[in-house]
């Protein structure tokens, strides 16, 4: 059993699944393929309304409302607001995290680390100095690394997991796959976890 966890470094919606993911995967035996995406990238591809367009009430409810209740339902330390640095960089975060799984290393606590230092922190994850303190915190060798990180091959790996992503039909930040089966949204993690031992009827067919 796999699930496929397409995602990004930064993304609010990903932390505040991370943790439930995980105890899916120790429940049910699965094991977890992270494939970080470009999701700026994607969510311009799946034509969804750009987020300096959207109303101040969708940005009020969706990314400040709803990660405040979700964050308290999943106990998860949040910050008031969006961190300071949310619109920097991202390139280098996902591909740090695609080298620590080339690496064999836990991609999954670097992971939630990442999540938690932005969002609970305000760490920058455009910013150097901010990504060693991470690395270092979860016992990674930053600059090795970063070495590999920055290697063509994690390069490309970074920019197929992206048009992978838009080729087949995801959203946002995060999805799930169990087998051809999208999932959108850690709100749908319960459904995930139903789908690794009895898939649902019918599929997902992207368009």
């Amino acid at each position: 059993m796999q699930i496929e966890y397409f995602y990004a470094s930064y993304s609010a919606f990903a932390y505040l699944g991370s943790v439930e993911l995980a105890r899916i995967a120790d429940r049910t035996g699965a094991t977890i393929l992270h494939r970080p995406m470009d999701l700026r990238a994607v969510v311009s591809a799946s034509g969804s309304q750009p987020f300096g367009e959207r109303s101040k009430n969708h940005i009020e409810y969706f990314f400040r409302r709803e990660i405040a209740r979700w964050a308290e339902h999943r106990d998860l330390p949040i910050m008031d607001g969006m961190p300071t640095h949310h619109g920097n960089e991202i390139r280098t975060s996902n591909c740090l995290l695609i080298a620590a799984a080339k690496s064999g290393l836990n991609v999954g606590k670097l992971s939630e680390d990442m999540f938690r230092a932005h969002w609970a922190e305000d760490a920058d994850l455009a910013s150097r100095a901010d990504l060693e303190a991470i690395c270092t915190n979860a016992g990674v060798d930053a600059a090795a690394l970063f070495d590999l990180a920055g290697a063509s091959a994690i390069q490309a790996e970074y920019d197929e997991n992206t048009r992978e992503a838009i080729r087949r039909g995801v959203f946002g930040s995060p999805t799930y796959f169990v087998g051809d089966d999208m999932f959108y949204g850690q709100d749908r993690l319960e459904l995930v976890e139903r789908a690794l031992s009895r898939p649902y009827k019918g599929r997902w067919l992207p368009r």
